[in-house]
């Protein structure tokens, strides 16, 4: 039989919501990337935990806190089976997990969905790029600003001066007379 290419299309916008920001990283949650590589959660956690060299450090996978859990959780507030909630703290997985995961997932399904994922993460990485740049330049902007702002009220306040000057010119002290004196000559 011939093998035939299958493209899983996963949205961006599913991709994107199940994306969330802890410990001052992009992460994803063990349960949403088992549901879109088509995989249990216990399935994907033992894949890592038999592999746990491929997730040396926090840039690659941890384990979210109680504390960390407990917000995230009460987002999610209906089940949707019975027993969906495990007794385990969550795995979370930064880019670099992300994309660690394909090479222990090794169905042609997890590869083509890693390469999603990877992509919308790139594609996040462009956005905040942007964004960040955009700010720098108004930044750079208003520092110019403020600089004119300051120059501008250098120029008022020398012109004010120039106007009191005409207004009320500063008295001269009596001095000699410049000029041809008429009178007696010297002989």
């Amino acid at each position: 039989m011939a093998k035939t290419d299958t493209i899983i299309l996963v949205p961006d916008e599913i991709v994107m919501n199940q994306i969330y920001y802890i410990r001052g990283q992009k992460v994803m949650l063990d349960r949403d990337l088992a549901e879109l590589y088509g995989v249990e959660t216990k399935v994907l956690t033992q894949a890592v935990r038999r592999n746990i060299a491929r997730f040396p450090t926090e840039d690659f996978m941890f384990e979210l806190t109680q504390e960390e859990w407990g917000p995230l959780r009460s987002q999610f507030v209906t089940l949707k089976k019975r027993g969906a909630h495990s007794k385990y703290l969550p795995l979370v997985f930064g880019e670099a997990g992300v994309a660690m995961l394909s090479s222990v997932l090794k169905s042609e399904r997890a590869i083509q969905v890693n390469i999603r994922i990877i992509q919308v993460f790139i594609r996040l990485r462009r956005v905040l790029m942007d964004n960040t740049n955009v700010h720098l330049e108004i930044e750079r902007i208003k520092r110019k600003l403020d600089n004119q702002d300051k120059n501008i009220e250098v120029v008022f306040q020398y012109l004010d001066e120039l106007n009191e000057k005409v207004k009320h010119p500063p008295l001269l002290p009596d001095r000699e007379m410049v000029g041809y004196k008429v009178g007696k000559r010297k002989k």
